[in-house]
């Protein structure tokens, strides 16, 4: 993975928008509000190529970062109250059109906030993938806003909460500190290396 080399390719609305598949894709999902973004951004040394919002459920569309050996997909958070009814409909067919199209899929990467219990659309994906057969690993974000102790506390009952998901890889990561950045790095670059 070059970062330098990454571009914000294009953002679809609807699925029929999708750019086809020419390269091994990095899916990023997440609730609103997660920090897809700013994971994303702090993984390609960028201040902005991913637009970041202080606003839930800003994200409408999937988009898409191309780099040289791999294409990242960012999708629209999910989760947000706020959100009208048939706003969330197009996004839950975006979402499933992406899944459901045939494309280079080689992971995803699951953001939950290290400070809060895995909700019931956090479960819903994660669900969603075992039962594709969807590889995945997950990202405790915004580890940088508990202290040491608390922190290790959290990641014990984290690994509890989803013990039905034994053997999926957790990374704990900060976008403010790059915890977790190299190891990130590591793994999508050895899902992504030719066949």
């Amino acid at each position: 993975m070059k970062p330098e080399s990454a571009v914000f390719e294009m953002s679809a609305a609807l699925s029929s928008q999708l750019p086809l598949s020419t390269l091994p894709e990095i899916v990023f999902s997440g609730r609103s509000n997660v920090g897809k973004s700013s994971l994303i951004n702090r993984l390609l040394n960028r201040k902005s190529l991913a637009r970041v919002s202080a606003t839930p459920g800003k994200t409408a569309t999937i988009n898409f970062y191309r780099l040289d050996t791999m294409r990242l997909v960012d999708l629209p958070g999910y989760g947000y109250a706020k959100v009208a009814n048939d706003e969330k409909q197009r996004w839950a067919k975006l979402i499933e059109g992406y899944f459901e199209s045939n494309r280079d899929l080689r992971l995803v990467v699951q953001l939950i906030d290290i400070r809060h219990t895995p909700s019931a659309d956090d479960f819903r994906m994660l669900d969603y993938m075992t039962e594709c057969e969807i590889p995945f690993i997950i990202i405790l974000t915004k580890a940088d806003k508990l202290k040491k102790t608390a922190r290790k506390n959290r990641v014990t009952e984290i690994q509890k909460e989803l013990a039905d998901f034994d053997g999926v890889k957790l990374i704990t990561f900060s976008s403010e500190t790059g915890e977790g950045v190299e190891g990130l790095r590591e793994i999508l670059d050895s899902v992504t290396q030719n066949d």
